[in-house]
């Protein structure tokens, strides 16, 4: 069984920064992508940034430029690196992972609250 934890979420000024980490456990393939979608209360959810075993990223367009994540695959876990936090940020943030193991399985986090206050 996969689980995945985050932490690091928070109530933040706009302007400032907030990393956030998922810690991955359980039986994981080495083919996967690993990242962060957000839900802002009302929208749908949205992908914020992801990364895959290969070393292939990818960012929604809204945080190009102000958002980094990264993976340490020895601990197992993903960062999120976020600058320039503006209100529009708000959201529940979730750690996503999709494996493949003859077929892609998709796994999700709890989610943790980022607020930034204008």
């Amino acid at each position: 069984q996969v689980q995945l934890v985050e932490s690091g979420g928070g109530l933040v000024q706009a302007g400032g920064s907030l990393r956030l980490s998922c810690a991955a456990s359980g039986r994981i393939s080495r083919i996967n992508t690993i990242g962060w979608y957000r839900q802002a209360p009302g929208k749908q959810r949205e992908l914020v940034a992801a990364t895959s075993n290969s070393g292939n990223t990818a960012y929604g367009d809204s945080v190009k430029g102000r958002f980094t994540i990264s993976r340490d695959d020895a601990k197992s876990t993903v960062y999120l690196e976020m600058n320039n936090l503006k209100p529009e940020d708000t959201a529940v943030y979730y750690c996503n992972l999709k494996d493949y193991r003859g077929t892609w399985n998709t796994y999700w986090g709890q989610g943790t609250q980022v607020t930034v206050s204008s």
